[in-house]
């Protein structure tokens, strides 16, 4: 048909369909038909273009094809992928993330968990850590605790202080709303091995675990989880104040990650659509 058109422009049409055996009916069918195509897929790639931009640029082909599918649209992966090029759409790729090995080590502590992140019940293991975030011309700390049976940050804190208050706070905020774990999981810094935070867990009964000394794979999942957060989130902000840094990581954890995000290990649902499919593990 491209030849026929490209013929019409040098002889008339019937002609050209003479030529080539072909009817005018048969020509203008094929036109339309073609316009169609055309058209359905500039209404896909834009339904492309706003499923990325409601991950704000983290989506990739597959949570993509994944976004469609809800709304009914089935669409493969590589068809996905040719349209976000087309779109000049790039879901963002993670950054360096700088692991500071913390001074002070109790080595009595065992590694329990020994990277066993398949939990398959919620409120079994809980994982901690602390990350930083510049914010009016200073450091911020952030730390969380990370449900790993369903990626959901159960726990959270913000301070410009990297003190033990820290992560106390953010257990307190997890055992506030929900059950405690069995095993509590985070690396060696002196925030954790403090008296005053492994006295609460051990009022709680909570089993202490710790990564390997500056081994960020022990701790893998609030590892990626920083990771996501930075590319998705701070590196696109200036923060001038500590409290506008505070307002946007709550916006980014309730409103977004633990609401909306979607995660491959949870089959492209956020976590708190997985817990709410996930009838009586709660």
């Amino acid at each position: 048909m491209t030849l026929v058109s490209n013929l019409r422009e040098l002889a008339p049409l019937n002609l050209v369909c003479e030529l080539f055996d072909t009817k005018r009916s048969s020509y203008y069918a094929r036109r339309q038909s073609a316009r169609a195509i055309d058209v359905d897929r500039l209404v896909l790639r834009a339904a492309v273009k706003e499923k990325h931009r409601v991950s704000r640029g983290a989506a990739g082909s597959r949570s993509i094809v994944s976004m469609l599918a809800t709304d009914g649209i089935r669409v493969g992966r590589f068809k996905v992928r040719r349209l976000m090029k087309e779109a000049k759409i790039v879901s963002k790729q993670p950054g360096v993330h700088k692991y500071e090995t913390a001074l002070d080590e109790r080595l009595e502590i065992p590694n329990t968990l020994s990277r066993e992140f398949s939990v398959m019940l919620p409120n079994t293991v809980w994982c901690g850590d602390i990350t930083y975030i510049w914010a009016g011309g200073r450091w911020v700390y952030l730390a969380v605790i990370l449900d790993p049976c369903r990626r959901r940050i159960v726990g959270w804190s913000m301070n410009k202080l990297i003190s033990r208050h820290l992560v106390i706070d953010a257990m307190a905020m997890a055992l506030g709303q929900r059950d405690k774990p069995q095993l509590h999981h985070s690396d060696r810094g002196s925030q954790y091995t403090s008296d005053d935070f492994r006295d609460l867990l051990k009022k709680h009964g909570i089993e202490c675990s710790m990564s390997g000394r500056g081994n960020c794979y022990d701790n893998a999942p609030v590892e990626s989880f920083f990771s996501s957060l930075k590319r998705e989130r701070v590196r696109r902000q200036t923060y001038k104040t500590r409290d506008e840094a505070k307002a946007d990581v709550f916006d980014y954890i309730e409103c977004f990650y633990n609401r909306k995000r979607r995660h491959s290990t949870l089959g492209y649902i956020s976590p708190v659509e997985f817990e709410n499919r996930s009838v009586g593990l709660n």
